[in-house]
């Protein structure tokens, strides 16, 4: 089992990838717990939203297909049509949050032996607390190909007492994950929502990242990433 032994925040090129699943696993000796006690956040206590952000974000969803129509979109592409819009409807512009863009990261393992290093594409925070990482891929690339380096990205969080949330994204799809390092490094996930759906899809989305919000302003924590 990998050890997390020192974060930091230089800006270097990875000496070392998380390949799959299984290698972020046994490196930080991560476990998935799919209880749904563990994760309410995506699915229970949900917040109603408003006409307005209603009719935002069906401008969203509209925009995004008629862009997405024209073919596969960049990962820069989709971060303008759905991350920053997203984020800012569900008040993450605002205080009491702040955004880190490109936050880096850096992570020693096995006592030196190892060395992670990678930028987060976008970081929530409240009062220096993380509460999402934010993560995006082009459409080309299955949401589930970013899973392994969110959970990387995640297990940096430097406060240990405090559950941090993951948003992944490719455009068409997202995930939401949750993850805990105390006592024992685990996380559980969401469904994949999707925007071609329905608009119904949209909504449930900003409603969960308005929950997040809520939650971490609640207990204490701060604020999350996008990448």
């Amino acid at each position: 089992m990998a050890h997390i032994n020192k974060i930091g925040n230089k800006a270097m090129t990875p000496t070392t990838a998380i390949t799959s699943l299984t290698d972020a696993h046994n490196r930080f000796g991560l476990v998935r717990i799919e209880d749904e006690q563990f994760f309410p956040e995506w699915s229970e206590g949900l917040p109603k939203i408003t006409e307005a952000e209603k009719i935002s974000l069906d401008v969203l969803r509209r925009r995004y297909l008629y862009h997405r129509a024209e073919g596969d979109l960049l990962e820069g592409t989709v971060m303008l049509l759905v991350v920053s819009p997203l984020l800012a409807v569900a008040g993450f512009y605002d205080p009491p949050f702040k955004i880190a863009a490109e936050s880096s990261v850096e992570l020693v393992l096995n006592d030196g032996e190892e060395v992670l290093r990678g930028r987060i594409d976008v970081l929530v925070l409240q009062n220096q607390l993380w509460v999402m990482v934010l993560k995006s891929k082009k459409t080309t690339l299955s949401v589930w190909s970013a899973l392994p380096q969110a959970l990387a990205y995640l297990m940096a969080n430097p406060h240990l007492d405090k559950p941090v949330f993951g948003m992944l994204t490719n455009g068409d799809d997202i995930l939401f994950i949750k993850l805990k390092r105390s006592p024992t490094p685990q996380y559980n996930l969401s469904r994949v929502f999707a925007l071609f759906t329905s608009a119904r899809e949209v909504y449930e989305i900003l409603q969960i990242l308005k929950r997040i919000g809520q939650a971490m302003s609640t207990t204490g924590v701060d604020a999350a990433p996008v990448s």
